[in-house]
């Protein structure tokens, strides 16, 4: 009976553990996830379909307006149109030698037909690229997601330092200064690629499947084990 109740308790804690281990609900990203300063880079927004029963139509990404960047150019997304959105700086930047006093503030994309929309269940990726990046530690794009059933959902809340989790995060790309990216190594978390993410994610699954299996395989010895240890019955 001890032996049945210390299996139980065992299992408790190890489920505990996978559902711990389960990654969150999917959120709008922008991929990679890291750059550096001065540089340009080329970053995917990707946008999941959350909803169970309605497409999405249109992503709209919302450039920092504390951190402009004096060039912006979108890769074509088939079944999608792109509006681009310009503002004018009250102080212009410097871009080689030369003022920069207008840049893009948002970019718009919207499906061309509900056959173009991102399903449940599927996610699609929007390709930008932009530099000079600026010198700030980050670049907070909030987005704005559209479903085919009027719903929106606004991923703005910025990161904060406390640990907190944020229900609707905004995507966010860390910058790096030029000096600091030379002399660090590269990481496997800084330098995967777009299509390198999804074996990222499934190695995350792959352990977690044998996390599972070894519980299983525990907890079978660990019957058998109770079973070998019963007192035989008394001769009669």
């Amino acid at each position: 009976m001890k032996m049945t109740r210390r299996l139980g308790v065992v299992a408790a804690t190890v489920l505990g553990l996978l559902a711990v281990a389960v990654p969150a609900a999917a959120h709008v990203t922008v991929s990679p996830n890291t750059a550096v300063q001065g540089s340009y880079a080329r970053v995917a927004f990707r946008v999941p379909n959350e909803s169970d029963d309605a497409g999405t139509t249109k992503v709209e990404v919302h450039l920092p307006e504390d951190a402009p960047v004096a060039s912006v150019s979108t890769q074509p997304v088939p079944g999608w149109t792109v509006a681009v959105t310009k503002r004018k700086l009250a102080t212009p930047i410097e871009v080689h030698g030369s003022p920069v006093s207008e840049v893009v503030a948002t970019l718009t994309w919207t499906a061309t037909s509900p056959d173009a929309a991102v399903k449940p269940g599927q996610f699609q990726e929007f390709p930008v690229s932009m530099g000079p990046l600026p010198k700030v530690d980050q670049m907070v794009f909030k987005t704005l997601q559209t479903y085919s059933d009027g719903a929106v959902v606004r991923w703005i809340e910025e990161p904060v330092n406390d640990g907190t989790e944020l229900e609707s995060p905004a995507p966010v790309l860390k910058l790096t200064p030029a000096a600091a990216a030379a002399e660090a190594t590269p990481s496997a978390g800084a330098t995967v690629a777009l299509g390198d993410q999804t074996k990222e994610a499934g190695g995350n699954w792959a352990g977690i499947a044998g996390l599972v299996a070894g519980v299983l395989a525990l907890i079978l010895s660990g019957v058998a084990l109770a079973r070998t240890r019963r007192p035989s019955p008394p001769a009669v």
